[in-house]
């Protein structure tokens, strides 16, 4: 009995150790598959992160040129130093390297020796160090005789050539190369390239193994992008738009495009004030700064940050504005086209109008009135009730949908980003009587600036409506064209008689109506000038106003259209005919010679031409004098010699008619000097009388000066000047006229 409960025991055990085993290898085989089939992937993967350590190099970011392949945003080499602590075998060669490198990358010293002690044989210690001093790294590598333990890695920093210089368009990169606004944002993914990587092995300790087990797998270079952006235009741009807010005092900055007016390129496009993409995180006005530093904690981060978002910000591209009476060309084209008016219209004016019989009156900035008026003259004479009258008879409906025909209901597509939307009155275009009648002369709805220098050129160009681009071609690292920009036609929009026909009464007003100040001798402009109130964003206790100035030349063949946008002018005057016209003026009397453009003067303007001043150096006085005097020149003869040794103005320099030339005949006579005078804000008689009493010559520049209120604004010399007698001084006349 008890052997057969023994042996019974045994079978038990047995089958229950069978069932164990059966279990185990069950459990074994199961978690095997499961780390085999469902975990090997990431057991692989941690097994390489522990294995092997990965760095990143960057990538050489591809250049930006202008259209004449002119580096606007380029990177320059610097370099990574790289610490490699398992070669630093002892503390005397630790203590050497790390005291070295303290002086020479102004780092501390005790966190560079906790570095050294680390188990690696790459640690990056500081990243983009200039070449002067990384020479120094060098040299102390070579007196010390330091053969490992210190590496330099190639790198890349992106660096701005000129500075500010259309920071607005260019945009800025932040500390790892990546485009953080302007073009360098929007073309990130082209400017990039790909970046390199250095995979180094590591030991069973987790220590990285030597050079020998390091493998480098090299960066591809960025491609580059080819501007539509002149950068002589741009210069004249901004030079023209600084000196604007200066005289007008601006006090919210200033923009200012330049667009081809049948492709749709952007030749400039300038943002004043501005900031160096080189240094994007200094807060350039000097007061914002101050009022910066005067905050603490999350108060001074938001200001700060408040501040470096309006400076970076696009205002011609990311702000809108009441585009104000330079809409009306807009509104006239809706008019020619609908055939609801033509060319010999009338409108009378009385000074106000209502829209409606209970309405509110509407006034014009002449209040007495203009009368009775035709189109054209309404055009010149910026009036805003006859545009009322002119809106009421194209109906809410049409002028929907004109507007958005011309594109102002979207964006444009310009390649640059944080480009706004417009506002207007309602989302499906409904749009009360007072609605229309302040939208006629362009109030009360807000676009951006490049919507509407877009909209200019669709009457400029014929009725098209073209797409912006900043970018003309985009390049690889070896110069090959990867992508070129091709122009874009969205859609006609009026017809190519009507164009025509706004385009002459625009030539008018700049001939003879509100925007002479815009006129510039030898080429045919036409435009329109805009001064719209700033409702809801004023000063508390005061209006503040927009001035701009839109046009296009030449208008018998137009080329190039530009836009001029002063945000709130505190100088004592608004209007845009003051204020933007006369800087529209000077910039296209760079722009338009400088591209080519041939001018065409007609016989008046003839009259007024500068001529340019003989070479009279070496020639006897009595013999300089004649040929002064033959040339409508006034000599005046300075010192007792026989020979002119020296002239003022110099040979080939421009001098008005009649104007003086002095004649220099020894040494001594050179040291003769004069004040410039104050020559702003005088007619043109006074300059002139103020300028010959100075023995200066003064030089007419500015607007079509026929009428009777006009006035210096400003003089390229400085009040008190020290100068040479007969020094050309350059006045800028413009009529005082005060029309919107």
């Amino acid at each position: 009995m008890a052997k057969g409960t023994t042996i019974r025991m045994k079978r038990r055990s047995m089958v229950v150790l069978f069932i164990l085993v059966i279990c185990g290898f069950a459990m074994l085989i199961f978690r095997l598959a499961k780390l085999q089939l469902f975990d090997g992937e990431k057991l692989q993967t941690m097994a390489l992160e522990q294995q092997l350590n990965d760095t990143k190099i960057n990538a050489q970011r591809g250049t930006i040129y202008d259209c004449n392949m002119k580096p606007l945003a380029q990177s320059a080499t610097v370099w990574t130093v790289v610490l490699e602590p398992a070669y630093l075998k002892t503390d005397d060669k630790r203590e050497i390297v790390c005291q070295g490198l303290s002086q020479i990358l102004d780092m501390d010293k005790d966190k560079l020796m906790e570095l050294a002690k680390k188990k690696s044989y790459y640690t990056i210690i500081k990243k983009k160090v200039e070449s002067d001093v990384k020479d120094k790294i060098v040299e102390f590598k070579t007196v010390n005789k330091i053969s490992s333990g210190i590496r330099l890695i190639e790198d890349y920093k992106r660096y701005y050539p000129y500075g500010n210089f259309a920071s607005a368009v260019l945009g800025f990169t932040g500390a790892d190369s990546q485009g953080l606004a302007g073009l360098e944002a929007y073309y990130e993914k082209e400017l990039k390239g790909e970046q390199g990587r250095v995979v180094t092995a590591k030991n069973a300790i987790g220590t990285d193994m030597p050079f020998d087990y390091e493998q480098m797998i090299p960066a591809k270079n960025g491609n580059s992008l080819r501007l539509c952006i002149d950068e002589a235009i741009q210069h004249f741009v901004e030079k023209n738009l600084e000196e604007g807010i200066i005289n007008n005092k601006v006090i919210n900055r200033a923009a200012a495009v330049v667009m081809e007016v049948n492709t749709g390129e952007i030749l400039a496009l300038s943002v004043k004030e501005d900031f160096d993409p080189n240094d994007p995180f200094k807060i350039v006005d000097p007061e914002i700064a101050k009022k910066v530093e005067e905050l603490s904690g999350e108060e001074k981060s938001k200001a700060r940050a408040d501040a470096l978002s309006r400076q970076w910000r696009n205002k011609a591209v990311s702000d809108t504005y009441y585009p104000g009476s330079v809409w009306k060309m807009i509104t006239s084209s809706m008019g020619l086209e609908e055939g609801v008016v033509n060319e010999s219209t009338t409108f009378t004016c009385s000074g106000s109008f209502k829209p409606y019989p209970n309405a509110k009156p509407i006034g014009c900035h002449k209040r007495s009135g203009h009368g009775t008026q035709t189109f054209v003259e309404a055009v010149c004479n910026s009036c805003n009730p006859a545009f009322i009258m002119l809106g009421q008879r194209i109906g809410a409906q049409k002028f929907y949908e004109y507007y958005k025909a011309f594109g102002f209901s979207e964006k444009t597509g310009i390649d640059l980003p944080g480009e706004a939307k417009d506002i207007f009155f309602s989302a499906d275009g409904s749009m009360t009587q007072m609605d229309l009648a302040v939208a006629s002369f362009g109030q009360n709805f807000s676009i951006t600036p490049i919507q509407m220098i877009t909209g200019a050129c669709t009457i400029a160009n014929g009725g098209k409506l073209v797409q912006p681009h900043v970018v003309k071609e985009i390049l690889d690292s070896d110069g090959n064209i990867v992508k070129s920009i091709e122009p874009k036609i969205k859609r006609t929009v009026i017809s190519q008689d009507t164009a025509r026909r706004v385009n002459d009464i625009l030539l008018k007003n700049a001939t003879t109506g509100a925007a002479k100040n815009a006129y510039v001798a030898g080429y045919r402009v036409a435009g329109k000038t805009g001064t719209s109130e700033k409702i809801g964003q004023s000063r508390e206790g005061r209006k503040d106003y927009i001035s701009s100035f839109c046009g296009y030349a030449p208008a018998d063949n137009p080329k190039i259209a530009m836009l001029v946008y002063f945000d709130t002018p505190d100088g004592g005057v608004y209007y845009g005919s003051q204020v933007a016209a006369p800087v529209f003026a000077k910039a296209m009397q760079d722009i338009l010679p400088y591209m080519g453009i041939e001018k065409k003067y007609t016989d008046e303007e003839l009259e007024k031409l500068d001529i340019t001043a003989p070479s009279l150096i070496g020639k006897k006085v009595y013999e300089a004098r004649d040929m002064a005097q033959s040339n409508s020149l006034n000599p005046i003869i300075m010192g007792h010699g026989d020979t002119v040794i020296a002239q003022i103005p110099e040979p080939s320099e421009h001098i008005p008619k009649d104007g003086t030339i002095v004649l220099y005949t020894d040494k001594e006579s050179r040291n003769s000097m004069v004040k410039v005078p104050k020559l702003t804000g005088l007619s043109i008689y006074n300059a002139n009388k103020v300028a010959s009493m100075a023995n200066i010559n003064l030089r007419i520049s500015g607007s079509n000066l026929n009428g009777q209120d006009v006035v210096s604004a400003s003089q390229s010399i400085a009040e008190g000047t020290e100068v040479m007698p007969g020094t050309v001084v350059v006045v800028n006349f413009i009529h005082r006229d005060k029309i919107t």
